[in-house]
């Protein structure tokens, strides 16, 4: 499920009112799952020596034992060529970091509430539906339909079998992508969608909601009852799917992504980490509370403390709904921007714990340096990975203590300096 922005496209989209065109500006999206699965990996595009047309021959074999038909076989690779511009993607993804509030800040944005809730209203009859039949929460569906597309504004413009096909032919992640593609070739020959319709990012997101090959022919649904599902051309069809999507991953209707806390004074962070999942009743006891002031509704519900900016920022008790949303997007920083966008659609205010104004986000390299100097001053962090453990978040704690810092444990720019 990944957000492309080079194409402007116009979609048609039949509301339950009437049918119209809309045509919606260019949007810079988040990645998101799929986009995690096609961009993470290290592996370095391998030059391929094949021909387009020996590759196409080799591939046959494979999309007719799929039961895939010679002629939608040919018309969907008619006129084939490697993409160039596909090709450099996969080499210019470069290391990044973004502090969450940048990141919920540019796509948590009022024009984004009003349009979410502008869209809550035009489909409502459908939300209503969708959710008695999949277990769903409407907003959570239509948070979701935002960050991925703008509520179908752009859904990438690419042709998907193109754009696996060159994925595969150039050799990056091969197996992965070559299932992509066969998988594609199969949803084109049950009669989904026609070949030049099938349209998405460039490593194969399709749809409103930016479903992978693999994972439409899991999820995908026909609700409209046309025999066809259709994520592209029907939000129907969209939002079901990705109701069903949410089902399947464990989503518990009823129950939110998480509450914004408050935590005490002279609160335990080394106790907290240490604890990891708990019962909200045990996190009452260490003194979080709620940032309204109202009751947690269920207190034996299973939360986490997620500390986005560290302990001077924003805290957070995640329920096991914020990991359903993952399952989108592996990113506590897409999930959160879910959930938020989801409450801000429902009417609720921002986030009542302010920011830190000097947050900055430290990228793989840094925390690898992070962990590297608390090694040399005698602070175990375990293995210089850039990953953030429990080891490293108790050398952190450590060193802060010593130093006479909030003892968050959070991998800050604050605290790189202090190190080095």
């Amino acid at each position: 499920m990944l957000s492309d922005c080079c194409v402007h496209i116009e979609v048609e989209v039949k509301t339950e009112a009437q049918a119209r065109r809309r045509s919606a500006p260019r949007l810079i999206l988040a990645l998101s799952t799929a986009a995690i699965l096609a961009v993470s990996s290290v592996t370095t595009p391998l030059a391929s020596n094949q021909s387009p047309a020996a590759f196409i021959a080799g591939l046959w074999p494979e999309a007719q034992a799929r039961g895939v038909s010679r002629s939608v076989f040919d018309a969907s690779l008619a006129g084939f060529q490697p993409s160039e511009r596909v090709m450099g993607l996969t080499r210019s993804q470069p290391e990044f970091a973004e502090t969450v509030a940048s990141y919920i800040g540019k796509r948590v944005t009022a024009a984004q509430i009003q349009r979410g809730q502008s869209m809550s209203r035009e489909w409502a009859q459908t939300l209503a539906g969708v959710a008695q039949r999949y277990q769903g929460t409407p907003e959570i569906i239509l948070a979701i339909w935002g960050m991925e597309t703008n509520f179908g504004g752009y859904m990438g413009g690419n042709n998907t079998i193109h754009a696996l096909a060159t994925l595969t032919h150039g050799g990056y992640r091969t197996d992965f992508f070559r299932n992509e593609l066969l998988t594609a070739l199969q949803i084109v020959n049950e009669g989904h969608i026609a070949p030049r319709d099938m349209v998405g990012s460039w490593a194969g997101a399709m749809g409103h909601t930016q479903f992978m090959p693999s994972s439409f022919k899991r999820f995908a649904v026909d609700y409209n009852g046309d025999g066809r599902a259709d994520i592209w051309n029907s939000v129907p069809d969209a939002l079901a799917s990705t109701a069903n999507y949410l089902k399947a991953h464990g989503w518990r209707q009823g129950e939110t992504w998480g509450y914004e806390v408050r935590l005490p004074q002279n609160f335990d962070y080394s106790r907290a980490w240490s604890m990891g999942t708990a019962s909200i009743a045990d996190w009452q006891r260490m003194g979080v509370a709620r940032v309204t002031g109202r009751d947690f509704p269920r207190p034996s519900d299973q939360a986490r403390l997620y500390l986005p900016a560290g302990g001077d920022g924003p805290a957070f008790l995640l329920l096991p709904n914020f990991d359903v949303i993952k399952r989108y997007n592996n990113s506590d920083s897409y999930a959160l921007a879910v959930g938020h966008l989801a409450d801000r659609i429902l009417g609720y205010g921002n986030f009542v714990t302010a920011w830190p104004s000097d947050a900055q986000a430290l990228t793989r390299t840094q925390r690898q340096e992070v962990q590297t100097l608390l090694s040399r001053r005698g602070f175990d962090a375990g293995p210089s990975d850039g990953v953030i453990g429990p080891r490293t978040r108790q050398a952190i704690i450590a060193f802060q203590r010593q130093r006479g810092l909030l003892p968050d444990g959070f991998p800050s720019g604050r605290l790189l300096a202090a190190l080095r």
